[in-house]
């Protein structure tokens, strides 16, 4: 028997059936008689699709066309009618006798699934009851980190997240251009709101700038808008350039805070030398990549420079592993070149890699709010205890 052409099958009309080879999909010679007897009897194996007998007949175990016999298509949300074109898809049927086993396994997946996720979910209820230890004055935290996406503001956002839920009193300052942290607190941050950008340029107080972020109580944003882009260019020509956000700061009542978290962007500008300036403390959220150590000197040797000429206070008090995953080993050897570089200023808790953490942010929601139960939420809790746990017995 000779077949035509098409999906990737050799023309063999010219081959007698001896020569002609069958297998890999195929068809021809007693592949194909065992695909119409498979197909006239025996049931069809779930993982793959199966075909039977007729004109047109697609391949054995071509994912594209699902379960098919006698040449007909019959996969779910796909009818051929009406010349072919694609119809929304009809009631759904009820497994057949072959496919009952597989549709219980993924109903009892599902359950376990749920399961897991009601427990994770009583953990977080009960950590919220449970207040982390405030400090006895304002903390004033600067997140900082020239290289882009190494989670600067999703940390920021979380861990702030994190310490509002267990009875801290947190103003996030958003100091990058971009505005994502105030996107992810639900905070406007059009042009007409007043920004962090009045505070720099105009002089504005920063009490003019200040909302409470959505969904979590305690929390609170001073927000950043597009104006802020100029601001580096701006500033050049200010008095005490360097020094503009210190003094809003000091002129703002933060003692009714209890941390005020900064977000800085992706550079080592004169935002960027603000926020180090304003700040006592300076957390360094690290991916554990390669290229995440490659700038970590220059950071801290512009640390170094800020402490000897303009902000003698300021201290790498906390740094915080970001995107780890443990498959690899250069994830590994990242956090251990930087743990025995910096010692015990690294926190225990590394953050991993989730899916959850990304997605919060498109429903202007930190991950705390948005899945409390997923690995990202668990690990950045963790991460604010220790924050908050550590920081507060070294300061007595």
């Amino acid at each position: 028997m000779s077949t035509g052409p098409g999906l990737g099958w050799p023309d063999r009309a010219n081959e007698s059936p001896d020569d002609q080879l069958t297998g890999l999909g195929w068809p021809g010679g007693e592949g194909e008689d065992e695909g119409e007897g498979e197909a006239a009897g025996a049931e069809p194996e779930a993982v793959r699709g199966e075909t039977g007998s007729g004109t047109g007949a697609a391949p054995s175990g071509h994912a594209m066309w699902g379960n098919t016999t006698s040449g007909t298509a019959e996969n779910v949300g796909y009818v051929p009618t009406n010349g072919g074109r694609q119809q929304p898809p009809g009631p759904r049927k009820g497994p057949s006798q072959g496919e009952s086993e597989l549709v219980r396994e993924a109903l009892k997946d599902a359950k376990v699934s749920q399961e897991t996720s009601g427990a994770a979910l009583k953990v977080m209820s009960g950590r919220r009851e449970q207040e982390w230890p405030r400090p006895a004055s304002c903390r004033i935290v600067t997140i900082a980190n020239q290289k882009g996406g190494v989670g600067k503001t999703t940390s920021s956002v979380n861990l702030a997240a994190s310490l509002a839920m267990h009875g801290a009193q947190v103003l996030v300052v958003d100091l990058d251009p971009q505005g994502n942290a105030s996107t992810a607190l639900g905070v406007e941050h059009h042009a007409e709101i007043p920004s962090i950008y009045d505070v720099l340029i105009e002089d504005m107080p920063l009490a003019e700038t200040v909302v409470a972020a959505t969904d979590i109580p305690n929390l609170f944003c001073a927000p950043a808008t597009l104006n802020l882009a100029g601001a580096e260019i701006e500033l050049v020509s200010k008095v005490a350039r360097e020094s503009r956000l210190r003094r809003a700061l000091e002129a703002y009542e933060t003692d009714n805070f209890d941390y005020v978290l900064i977000d800085c962007p992706p550079s080592l500008g004169l935002l960027t030398v603000n926020a180090l300036v304003g700040g006592d403390e300076l957390l360094i959220p690290i991916q554990c990549e390669y290229y995440a150590l490659e700038g970590l000197g220059q950071l801290v040797r512009t640390v170094d420079l800020v402490k000897a000429h303009l902000n003698p206070r300021l201290n790498v008090s906390t740094i915080l592993l970001t995107m780890y995953d443990a498959r690899t080993r250069l994830a590994a050897q990242v956090a251990e070149d930087v743990r025995s570089h910096f010692g015990d200023v690294v926190l225990n808790t590394v953050i991993p890699r989730s899916v959850r953490v990304s997605e919060a942010p498109s429903y202007g929601q930190s991950v705390m709010t948005y899945d409390p139960g997923s690995s990202g939420a668990l690990a950045y809790s963790e991460a604010a205890s220790e924050m908050a746990h550590r920081n507060t017995e070294a300061a007595k």
